[in-house]
């Protein structure tokens, strides 16, 4: 005997057949007609005008497909592997390798410094420099910040990065380690400036690229911790890799030996006498007069100013720097004449005066960066060195400088 359909379909789907619903029996014989209607009432009322027509359907709307866009322009000619199918993000040259390594090692060095200061000084102290909890954990966070950065750049350079060394700092309260931090970001962020735009892998400057912006940022904090104003110039400098690594050198103590040597040169260290001291806190309350950690300060009393008579001292080459003592400081350069400022987009020189034996004098430059009612060139956190030659490079190549400098350079703490 067949079954209904209805069971067979439920069975398929695992519902019992009770559970189907059945259709009713067929009435018996002279009962199936169906009852009279009932009596209609009055007719409904005559219906209003109809309603207006609708407009046609939005074209982005389900009622139909939205219109054809016409072809987009073609981009502009030109940029250097725009849309690359597969970027390497590598070395691809000895330049390329020794520029990165040099920045990771700058990167391993604030990842220390940073935990080294919130470990060196207590709470109460901190406090007293106007550093509260929060401002530690910003600290704290740019350390996290310089993880990644660390990271990021030994996976670009491979099996052969190098690990984190051992450090000595020259600070002994807080004020001086902020001092010192946004110093070092100050050279670290300039000396990637320098090289970023040569590098031969432009897959890896572009990952470079945005790992150096975030040290500006930190740069900025710094100053912002120490009571200065956080950004005093239209334009951040760049500086060759030997002058980063001549600024970074005497702070390693002792690094890991399957570390690559670092292959640039070290130049004789230069000492400023009477280098502006941003340090000192002062907590007047009085506008133009005050050096807490603020979002800015605007000085009355600059710490240096146009004509102000600077003194330097500076080594001889031939000295042995950084760890393990294993690298020897040079020069090419002939007899100094010259103070290099290297500030913003501008190379200025100032006669050297005053030389006895390995010291000299000069005077702060004036000018503007691009002539009247513009920034001053010398501002901020910035470089000067001594030369033999004033010889005329730009920001592009500022390499040429390297042959000519006799010592340095040095941080002058200008604004």
């Amino acid at each position: 005997m067949l079954k209904p359909l209805c069971a067979l379909l439920a069975l398929a789907i695992g519902v019992s057949a009770s559970a189907v619903p059945q259709s009713p029996p067929p009435p018996p014989p002279g009962q199936g007609l169906p009852p009279p209607p009932p009596a209609q009432g009055p007719p409904p009322p005559a219906q209003g005008p109809p309603p207006p027509a609708q407009g046609p359907a939005h074209p982005f709307s389900a009622q139909g497909p939205p219109p054809q866009s016409p072809p987009p322009p073609p981009p502009p000619a030109g940029g250097i592997d725009p849309m690359s199918p597969d970027p390497y993000y590598h070395p691809l040259s000895d330049f390329d390798f020794q520029s990165i390594n040099l920045a990771l090692n700058q990167e391993w060095i604030e990842l220390d410094l940073f935990h080294h200061g919130l470990a060196m000084f207590s709470v109460e102290e901190f406090e007293k420099a106007g550093l509260n909890a929060e401002d530690r954990y910003l600290i704290q966070f740019m350390a996290e910040q310089e993880l990644g950065h660390a990271i990021l750049l030994t996976n670009i350079l491979g099996e052969r990065a190098a690990k984190q060394c051992k450090y000595q700092y020259p600070f002994k309260t807080v004020r001086e380690f902020v001092d010192f931090c946004q110093k070092l970001t100050r050279f670290g962020e300039s000396g990637v400036y320098g090289f970023l735009e040569h590098l031969d892998s432009r897959a890896a400057a572009n990952l470079l690229l945005q790992s150096i912006t975030t040290e500006a940022r930190q740069q900025q904090i710094f100053r912002q911790f120490e009571g200065l104003f956080p950004m005093p110039v239209w334009f951040e400098a760049g500086i060759t890799q030997s002058m980063a690594w001549t600024l970074l050198a005497p702070y390693l103590v002792s690094c890991p030996a399957e570390n690559p040597r670092i292959e640039w040169q070290n130049f004789p260290a230069l000492n400023i006498l009477n280098n502006p001291d941003a340090t000192p806190l002062y907590k007047t309350g009085i506008p133009g007069n005050d050096t807490t950690p603020a979002i800015t300060h605007n000085r009355t009393i600059p710490l240096s100013y146009p004509g102000r008579e600077v003194h330097f001292e500076w080594e001889l080459p031939g000295k042995k720097v950084s760890y393990n003592d294993s690298y020897i400081t040079t020069t090419k350069a002939g007899e100094p004449k010259f103070v290099v400022w290297v500030s913003q987009l501008n190379i200025t020189y100032t006669p050297l005066t005053n030389i006895k034996g390995q010291s000299g004098s000069t005077i702060q430059p004036g000018g503007r960066v691009f002539g009247d009612n513009t920034a001053p060139i010398v501002n901020g956190t910035m470089f000067v060195a001594i030369t033999d030659q004033d010889i005329h490079v730009t920001p592009f190549n500022i390499s040429f400088l390297n042959d000519h400098i006799v010592a340095g350079p040095a941080l002058y703490q200008s604004g």
